[in-house]
């Protein structure tokens, strides 16, 4: 079994405490600061040291902290800063320790994790291989929600789409603590280590068995853990949640990979158009990225112009689409119609003004498994109309076009694409509603056409996009062929042959048509002088590897 050394990082040297920028006036309004906030924050940021809260940025408010059925980034990140997987993943395929601090497989079947035996909870009780496996269990248990199924679906005993176990049965053959360190579990076959190292070590946060073992499975979801988790394995532990203004965080002073040096953390939801003039003024010193936090497009000259900010822009494995409700666009002709008529180029090169690619699928050009030799649906506004005209499709029907918001992009692309639908004569009403709302109109399947991103996996298992039982499959979308190559590509342990599964699943996605990939938008990131080591990474996912050692400097 391999062992692994923890190492830390350090992110982008800067040169501390460059000179304040004037502050501005800012609106109090959707998560914004007002001006004597922004005052009292920025002089908080300013000499490093020690008393500096750490002020983040971000669009979305998480939708969930239920960290084992969080369907949005949101509320995933903001988990990550307090509940700890056993791995991390500072770049793609790259894996670390966090809770385990060895990690291996002798035949890539039988897994073995060994966790660190000074890690303990935010209450002081040890954390320990029990936890993992009730962590597990309780994913798999017939009776509890979650969005995190998939990632446990080739473990034995439990469903190669769902990843539960049979009605009736609460434990994962072959998951066994081993004695309080040592966690094993085995997969029904084979499989790729990087799968395993990547969907369960480095996404499952472990849960504290000792709290939430007398909570019914079925009722996790409504537990007060489940609304914001009160015994916590991360580097910092929540203190409050304002719902869509702010989440403030408390460093864990016994955290067992050292006491963080930021003593506390507040995110700031806010509206994407305040990001600039926040970060201008110092009221906030970073931006969460991951698409959650992007500086719009056309605020990007002022932010790259400030003397106060360092600025990167890099490609990343999220992507946005549009998703057709199979129930009531069920024609495919209508869908790649659809598909022609959208000016995905225009959106690329106008709203992002070049930072970012047109894909077809969720693979972005990040992937190894981007078959790069399929050609893009191109945008062809006759061959839409040829199309149509192929179908008995009444051009009457009035299509439903649900729209999230909060991202600004996306937004502004739902214009483009409303007004190339009407441009081939289709009639469409655009509704925008907030996340959390669109997420359960898009649950109920209220919709014909629907707006989302996602940020998945380096690993190019999409059964939770793509299966006819994925949970995020609000589309509707079933086809045994894909489910079958769903399945073996999880099962096959050669990445060649993994490569040949997923470039027939390309193909046929394509083909079929459940969902139109808009765009995938690169992703900025925005630190602030005062912040030496700390912000977000250009491999996203990785960013708070080292989030124990982010620290201001010293004037």
């Amino acid at each position: 079994m391999a062992r692994w050394t923890t190492t830390a990082r350090r992110r982008r040297p800067v040169l501390a405490a460059a000179s304040a920028a004037a502050l501005l006036a800012l609106t109090a309004c959707g998560g914004g600061f007002s001006e004597q906030q922004a005052e009292d924050q920025g002089d908080q940021g300013q000499g490093g040291g020690g008393g500096e809260t750490l002020v983040i940025g971000t669009i979305n408010p998480p939708a969930s902290f239920d960290p084992i059925n969080q369907t949005d980034v949101g509320g995933q990140w903001a988990n990550q800063f307090v509940l700890d997987t056993l791995l991390n993943q500072p770049e793609p395929l790259e894996f670390t320790p966090e809770l385990a601090e060895e990690f291996g497989t002798e035949d890539n079947q039988t897994f073995t994790f060994t966790l660190n035996p000074d890690a303990t909870w935010s209450d002081g009780e040890p954390i320990t291989a029990e936890d993992v496996v009730f962590t597990l269990n309780l994913i798999a248990h017939p009776e509890s929600l979650t969005s995190r199924g998939a990632n446990i679906s080739t473990l034995t005993g439990v469903d190669g789409a769902t990843g539960k176990l049979p009605d009736g049965e609460t434990e994962i053959p072959g998951l066994v603590a081993v004695d309080e360190q040592t966690v094993q579990f085995e997969t029904k076959a084979p499989v790729d280590p990087n799968y395993i190292y990547e969907m369960i070590g480095s996404t499952i946060p472990v849960l504290p068995e000792h709290h939430l073992a007398d909570v019914p499975p079925a009722d996790f979801g409504e537990s007060e853990f489940a609304q914001l988790p009160d015994v916590t394995s991360g580097a910092y532990t929540y203190t409050s949640y304002t719902d869509d203004v702010s989440i403030e965080y408390a460093a864990n002073e016994d955290y067992y990979r050292g006491a963080p040096q930021i003593p506390s953390i507040a995110m700031r939801i806010m509206p994407a158009a305040n990001l600039a003039g926040d970060l201008q003024a110092g009221a906030i010193h970073m931006n969460s990225g991951g698409g959650i936090g992007n500086i719009p497009v056309q605020d990007m000259p002022t932010v790259e112009g400030l003397e106060n900010v360092t600025t990167s822009i890099d490609p990343t494995i999220g992507f946005q689409t549009m998703m057709f409700n199979l129930q009531t666009v069920e024609d495919v002709n209508v869908r790649q119609a659809i598909a022609h008529a959208v000016n995905r180029e225009q959106i690329v090169d106008q709203l992002l003004r070049g930072n970012g690619e047109i894909i077809d699928g969720p693979y972005t050009s990040q992937s190894p498994y981007l078959d790069e030799g399929l050609e893009t649906t191109q945008y062809d506004p006759d061959r839409a109309r040829e199309l149509l005209e192929e179908t008995d499709f009444d051009e009457n029907t009035t299509l439903r076009f649900v729209v999230p918001t909060g991202n600004a992009i996306r937004e502004q692309s739902a214009d483009i694409i409303l007004q190339n639908l009407q441009d081939v004569g289709f009639t469409v009403e655009q509704s925008n509603f907030d996340f959390p709302t669109v997420q359960g109109m898009a649950q109920n399947g209220e919709f014909d056409l629907l707006l989302m991103g996602y940020t998945f996996n380096v690993d190019p298992d999409m059964s939770a996009l793509y299966s006819s039982q994925g949970q995020y499959n609000y589309m509707g979308y079933e086809n045994p062929r894909v489910d079958e190559l769903l399945d073996q590509g999880k099962a096959e342990p050669d990445p060649e042959a993994r490569q040949e599964i997923y470039a027939e699943l390309q193909r046929i996605w394509q083909e079929d048509m459940p969902i139109l990939t808009t765009y995938s938008d690169h992703a900025t990131s925005v630190v602030s002088n005062e912040l030496e080591v700390g912000g977000a990474a250009p491999f996203w996912p990785g960013t708070l590897t080292d989030l124990p050692e982010w620290h201001f400097g010293t004037q």
